[in-house]
């Protein structure tokens, strides 16, 4: 896999009013196919750089995004403008089943490109809201 793209990744999350960023820097891919994009990259834990993280994400329009983790086992959030999605997502301690609900994707994504791809979110558990969230991912074409 030729990883010829810079990306930036950028999230938030707010937890009882109390705000939190986190932002990467990595190399990865782009591909398109079928009106669909898929951005993969790696990150390493911030306490164990050893540790590495894969990280896929399928975009299809601006209408639905997957995010796939995976750290020896899989993690996948579905994201779809306006609806709730129950999905699995599997931590050290065990899975835990979490609502998902999509505020907004925008997605101006090109081919051979980049773009930018903004989402926010609400994550619930056992009915009663857990954090908000944003997702934003900057994909630039790295010169050669």
């Amino acid at each position: 896999m030729k990883e010829d793209y810079l990306i930036k990744v950028t999230g938030i999350q707010e937890i009882d009013g109390e705000s939190d960023k986190v932002e990467i820097i990595t190399s990865g891919t782009l591909m398109h196919r079928d009106g669909r994009f898929l951005i993969k990259y790696t990150e390493r834990d911030n306490d164990d750089p050893r540790i590495a993280i894969d990280n896929s994400v399928l975009v299809n329009g601006s209408s639905q995004v997957t995010v796939i983790r995976n750290i020896g086992v899989e993690s996948r959030l579905i994201l779809e403008k306006g609806r709730r999605h129950q999905c699995i997502y599997t931590t050290i301690a065990g899975d835990l089943s979490v609502g998902v609900y999509t505020d907004y994707i925008k997605n101006t994504l090109k081919e051979g490109i980049g773009g930018k791809l903004s989402l926010k979110y609400s994550l619930d558990f056992n009915a009663g809201l857990v954090s908000n969230n944003e997702l934003h991912i900057t994909i630039t074409k790295k010169e050669v």
